[in-house]
């Protein structure tokens, strides 16, 4: 088996890519269409709209070792064995990577996955509760995760042996569980707050143990940057629309993660709406504003930011989705000069 490109090769700058979803319910359509209109960097999209399985969680949980889960009374939860939704979720999962024959590549391409703390806070233990209140709990999750996700990146690269591969990790909910701000089942009280020493350990695990370059996306604001980067994400994904450039704090804290050399995907294209111009020159203002605040030198802006949209695409239409792909390459264009 080829051993993975270092991560100059699998996290390229300076070009425009994508988040995770897309709207339609053909695998090999989508993945053509991701293909053909971020050739630079490419990914394996979601679709979600096939119904239960290919939601995230499910997805998430069908890439679980060890632990199966079914779906029951409306949510994903541990079972003594897997249920005929997590059968389906696999079975899903499997077409999604056999779509990767027709594309076989020699440059990047990344992978998506759940992470593991917005898996806990969404997945639930047979006596009741997230996995969130049991530290324990979220230890094994982690680890069942990290197994999953190393046969996940084997089977893309048995698909596309020349890819430089790497993998996002969504944690739309960790701001929130380090906040202690997810709600318990009964949604009057929340689980207690899970402490950042912790999230940091498990994270640098999975980060550890994957074998390819890890890229974090949190599309929420308050983006726990510095601890991602001890963790050792080796690229960031934040929506930019939500970082207010005014706030010194959060606009220092990316700041010193980007004079470090950090790598940044800059969310800055709508998900959703109807396809207009001038979409891309606002993404590529928005960039270079944050990059003016910040006092950078202009010429390295392309060499640690790349392009997308702030989120997923899974409730756009399908001709804003390409549009929204095709506003990313022109922001990423401007911003090369």
């Amino acid at each position: 088996m080829p051993e993975p490109m270092d991560d100059i090769d699998a996290l390229p700058m300076g070009v425009a890519t994508g988040v995770g979803s897309l709207p339609g319910t053909d695998v090999q359509e989508a993945v053509n269409i991701v293909f053909g209109e971020l050739p630079e960097w490419p990914y394996l999209p979601e679709l979600p709209d096939r119904g239960l399985g290919t939601d995230m969680i499910g997805r998430g949980a069908a890439l679980l070792e060890g632990l199966p889960v079914q779906w029951w009374a409306f949510r994903w939860e541990i079972a003594d064995l897997p249920g005929r939704d997590a059968r389906r979720a696999r079975e899903l999962l499997e077409r999604d990577l056999d779509a990767l024959h027709e594309v076989d590549t020699a440059g990047p391409v990344r992978l998506t996955a759940v992470g593991p703390f917005t898996l806990a806070a969404n997945l639930w233990r047979r006596t009741g509760g997230a996995m969130l209140a049991d530290p324990g709990a979220v230890a094994d999750l982690t680890a069942s995760l990290t197994e999953g996700l190393r046969g996940y990146i084997a089977a893309a690269r048995a698909r596309m042996p020349k890819a430089a591969l790497s993998i996002q990790i969504d944690e739309p909910s960790l701001p929130a569980a380090l906040a202690g701000r997810v709600n318990t089942e009964s949604g009057l009280d929340f689980y207690r707050r899970v402490p950042v020493e912790v999230a940091r350990e498990r994270l640098r695990e999975l980060v550890e143990r994957v074998g390819v370059p890890v890229v974090v996306h949190c599309c929420a604001p308050d983006v726990p940057v510095r601890l991602l980067e001890e963790a050792g994400a080796q690229a960031l994904s934040v929506d930019l629309t939500l970082l207010d450039l005014d706030d010194v704090p959060k606009v220092d804290a990316l700041g010193e993660y980007l004079d470090g050399g950090g790598r940044l995907i800059a969310g800055v294209v709508p998900p959703l709406g109807q396809p207009r111009p001038g979409v891309g020159k606002e993404a590529a203002e928005r960039v270079q504003a944050l990059w003016n605040r910040l006092g950078f030198n202009a010429e390295q802006l392309p060499r640690q930011v790349s392009v997308a949209t702030t989120c997923g695409m899974a409730g756009a239409g399908p001709d804003y989705a390409r549009f929204a792909m095709e506003a990313s390459r022109e922001a990423a264009e401007r911003l090369r000069g």
